[in-house]
């Protein structure tokens, strides 16, 4: 197996058949739009983390350590069904975001593995546009 240039190649599915060279940009563009997305989701993902542990460690920490008498029951209560809650919808989010980068990283594999070069550059110019763009998020509060 080797690269090739050509504007003609299946991509993915039998659906998604070149035949022209405007077919070919136009498939280049998509599957550099999923780099980028790939690569937003994948920041996203780690900005999730970098902005929930904290807040989910305080609260937990604090559920802890605070002392029954010192506390009322109705905020003990309260901390006690609202942690739960919120490290269920941080975990379920994290996970459908998860999936969803899995999909779009094999899908941009399988793309790359037809052997057609444009599609090849196509996945690594939109992956580093992902990354120049999604990047400097992680900084950002």
């Amino acid at each position: 197996m080797y690269f090739f240039f050509s504007d003609k190649v299946v991509l993915l599915f039998d659906f998604w058949n070149v035949h022209s060279p405007a077919g070919m940009v136009l498939s280049v563009l998509v599957i550099m739009l999923l780099a980028v997305l790939y690569e937003a989701i994948k920041v996203g993902r780690a900005k999730l983390l970098q902005r929930t542990m904290p807040a989910l460690a305080h609260s937990l920490s604090q559920e802890t350590l605070q002392e029954p008498e010192r506390a009322s029951m109705n905020t003990s209560t309260e901390q006690l069904a609202s942690t739960p809650q919120k490290l269920f919808l941080w975990h379920s989010t994290q996970t459908l975001l998860h999936v969803i980068q899995v999909v779009l990283g094999y899908l941009v594999m399988l793309a790359v593995m037809s052997y057609n070069a444009w599609i090849f550059l196509g996945v690594i110019v939109g992956s580093a546009i992902g990354y120049y763009i999604a990047y400097p998020l992680l900084n950002t509060r």
